[in-house]
């Protein structure tokens, strides 16, 4: 299955972040524990492309700032046909699997936690999705990054059809 998403390089102001998870993290040592923090952040432009990124650092907002960044740099870009996307796609990431369909307008985001912040940043307005298997917010977010890089354009599977776009779509 060929794959045309590839690293997107958007401009700092044209991108939105939303925190997924905030870990807080203690390391024993001689002295007492150490604690830090470990976030998962999804960043995406609202118009298809979207990343996420892991954050660590002492305190929160410097965790946050650095999964910000992480997240910019990992953005891919996804087809987004009419606010849906264009088929059904199943992404899989350690135990996590999710499941995402495309729904008629008006529908909504119809997904829960880290599913929903993935697809709120990357545009999608109309989709039905399911986690299925592990929870863990970590893989969710992969899972979901992964289906949706796994999408075909129309565009694409009319190319290699043979046929005209209308014609993917009204068979």
């Amino acid at each position: 299955m060929a794959r045309n998403n590839k690293k997107v390089k958007p401009t700092e102001t044209d991108v939105k972040h939303k925190v997924v998870n905030i870990n807080r993290v203690a390391k024993v040592t001689k002295g007492g524990r150490t604690f830090s923090f470990s976030v998962v952040v999804v960043a995406g432009d609202g118009e298809g492309a979207v990343g996420h990124g892991l954050g660590k650092a002492l305190d929160v907002t410097g965790s946050i700032d650095k999964g910000r960044e992480d997240a910019v740099k990992s953005m891919i870009r996804i087809p987004v046909y009419k606010g849906a996307i264009p088929h059904e796609v199943i992404g899989k990431f350690g135990a996590a699997k999710v499941l995402l369909r495309p729904a008629s307008k008006g529908t909504g985001v119809i997904a829960g936690g880290a599913m929903r912040a993935v697809l709120d940043m990357a545009g999608v307005k109309n989709v039905i999705a399911k986690s299925l298997g592990s929870s863990n917010p970590h893989n969710v977010v992969k899972a979901t990054i992964n289906a949706l890089a796994s999408l075909r354009s129309p565009q694409q599977v009319a190319k290699e059809r043979g046929i005209s776009v209308d014609k993917v779509f009204n068979g």
